[in-house]
């Protein structure tokens, strides 16, 4: 079943490439959204794809970015089919 996936990263996760790693994989999962650097320092992250592959997804940067990472919070929603890819806004 299709989910939306919104994640909130915190800690020091701008400058260190979290958005391009991001896009990265979720492209190559199929997977449609958007990331952006917030103004408090925090990434948000909405995505939506099946719930295997967004939990996949976000288990991967949490390990990947785990030295960055001091708190990342996600919220799970029906998905809305808005998505056709992933990109990053700036």
């Amino acid at each position: 079943m299709k989910k939306r996936l919104s994640a909130y990263f915190e800690g020091r996760v701008q400058g260190v490439g979290f958005r391009f790693t991001a896009a990265e994989l979720a492209r190559q999962a199929g997977i449609g959204g958007w990331v952006k650097n917030l103004d408090d320092g925090r990434v948000e992250v909405t995505a939506e794809a099946e719930e295997d592959s967004l939990k996949d997804f976000l288990g991967q940067l949490k390990q990947r970015f785990s030295r960055y990472i001091r708190d990342a919070q996600a919220q799970w929603h029906d998905a809305s089919g808005e998505f056709e890819d992933f990109t990053i806004k700036f």
